[in-house]
């Protein structure tokens, strides 16, 4: 048996921050994860996908190059060594997590951690019958893909296969929910050449973002090839052979592998870890309630990443199920356990990208947010072609949109779609979270010629309210 001033259950991107900034500060640190390091994000998410969007971005990259004087045919896709690349590449990461925590001085046990009723002050964790004992307990479990009660779910694929499996490349996809996921998995399988379809219930996808920026992403996404279903319910999934059928309320969709992207529940992965015989409060999903410091109602027991439910400080359960969201609230927490720092996560100013062709970046309020919430708004909003395709015949645009707050001038909303959003929307996320104003977008000199450049040389509002 050890005993830890800090045991982290779960060794995904969350808990092994925690870990390492914590053991930075002296603190005796133990991490058990039952699976590889680095959890979603490295393992089935963030990294193996944006790998295969690099893949996928090449052949219209092949394409816009005759324009540019490169002649010849394109190169042949070997799919497997693609797939085969990535998974080396996730293997060699796992590799690097687990030296850094051991580098880090965080004791890693390999196994399933459950906790127990320890002596007074502190919490017992058992993994895989070995016991420990430590004050404080980080919880960072994450979330997994849930299927939906459709007959013959069975047959369907989630992103996890897609993003960690060796498989062959299907001729027809069918991608069913428009999510982050969604959009972005059908984007890279379109890129690739599949026959690629994406199915959603509503009529637009990315819920939650702008309204605009999503009527301009399905254009985008349509004029790159992919083929989108609105208003689709699925309703039943056949398999003959090797081709499935789905049968829908708007009529069947015929494709050879059908991957469901409906968004990853909050949280299985609490289940059986022992929070129920301790008490600790948990919502429908199980995922945990945090209050302000990410402590549950159990002292001792803190939980940070997708795994948590902050209803109680004002945030939408499931609302920042993202990876770097995760890191920062681990860090918090090391730092106001060890370091005497009470740090805030910056999240009304969390940037986020969507990966998909074209991507998509987003930073606070979107236009319908901040007239609910009777900002008085000013719109100011670009669209054009970008400067990669003035010699290509490809039909491609950007779109560019700021909120600002006419009281204050202040910028409370940054959108884009088009290419190289993610690097693009990032620097505009830090100029919002330093509180940037529309005049200092307008007095800040433009790079030219870029794209970016367009978010400082739009003077004129689109809308006078």
């Amino acid at each position: 048996m050890a005993e830890y001033d800090l045991f982290v259950i779960g060794g995904g991107s969350g808990g092994v921050a925690c870990a390492r900034r914590a053991a930075s500060y002296g603190a005796k640190v133990g991490l058990a994860e039952n699976s590889r390091m680095g959890g979603t994000c490295v393992i089935r998410g963030c990294v193996p996908k944006k790998l295969m969007h690099y893949g996928a971005h090449f052949n219209e990259m092949f394409k816009a190059a005759k324009s540019y004087g490169w002649m010849g045919q394109a190169p042949e896709l070997d799919f497997e060594k693609l797939l085969t690349a990535r998974n080396k590449e996730i293997a060699r990461l796992n590799g690097i997590y687990i030296s850094m925590l051991q580098k880090a001085g965080v004791t890693i046990h390999a196994g399933t951690a459950e906790i127990a009723k320890g002596r007074e002050g502190a919490h017992a964790i058992v993994v895989d019958g070995e016991r420990h004992i430590a004050k404080h307990v980080v919880i960072a479990v994450g979330a997994k893909p849930a299927f939906p009660d459709v007959p013959g779910i069975e047959h369907a694929v989630t992103s996890d296969h897609i993003l960690e499996d060796i498989y062959a490349l299907p001729n027809k996809l069918v991608v069913v929910g428009a999510g982050y996921i969604g959009v972005e998995l059908a984007s890279i399988f379109n890129g690739l050449g599949v026959e690629t379809t994406l199915v959603l219930r509503g009529d637009l996808p990315l819920r939650g973002f702008d309204g605009e920026l999503r009527n301009k992403l399905t254009v985008e996404l349509e004029n790159h090839g992919l083929q989108i279903r609105p208003k689709t319910e699925i309703r039943l999934i056949e398999k003959a052979g090797d081709q499935i059928k789905l049968q829908t309320n708007v009529g069947p969709i015929e494709c050879d592998k059908v991957v469901y992207a409906t968004g990853r529940k909050p949280i299985p992965n609490t289940k059986n870890i022992g929070l129920e015989e301790l008490g600790v409060r948990v919502n429908g999903d199980g995922a945990i309630y945090v209050n302000t410091h990410y402590e549950s109602n159990v002292d001792g027991i803190i939980a940070v990443g997708d795994c948590s439910d902050h209803a109680g400080h004002g945030l939408d359960s499931g609302h920042h199920d993202l990876t770097p969201v995760a890191i920062a609230e681990g860090r918090a927490v090391a730092e106001r356990l060890f370091n005497n720092n009470t740090i805030s996560v910056a999240y009304d100013t969390i940037p986020t990208a969507v990966f998909g062709m074209p991507q998509v970046g987003s930073v606070g309020l979107d236009e319908d947010q901040a007239r609910s919430l009777s900002y008085d708004v000013e719109i100011y909003k670009t669209d054009f072609k970008p400067m990669l395709h003035t010699l290509t015949n490809m039909d491609r645009r950007i779109f560019m949109k700021l909120v600002v707050d006419k009281s204050t001038s202040e910028v409370i909303g940054c959108h884009l779609v088009g290419d190289e959003a993610a690097e693009i929307i990032q620097g505009f996320a830090v100029a919002m979270t330093a509180g940037a104003l529309k005049s200092h977008f307008d007095d800040t000199v433009a790079l030219h010629p870029s794209a970016a450049e367009e978010f400082v040389t739009m003077y004129q509002p689109a809308t006078q309210m």
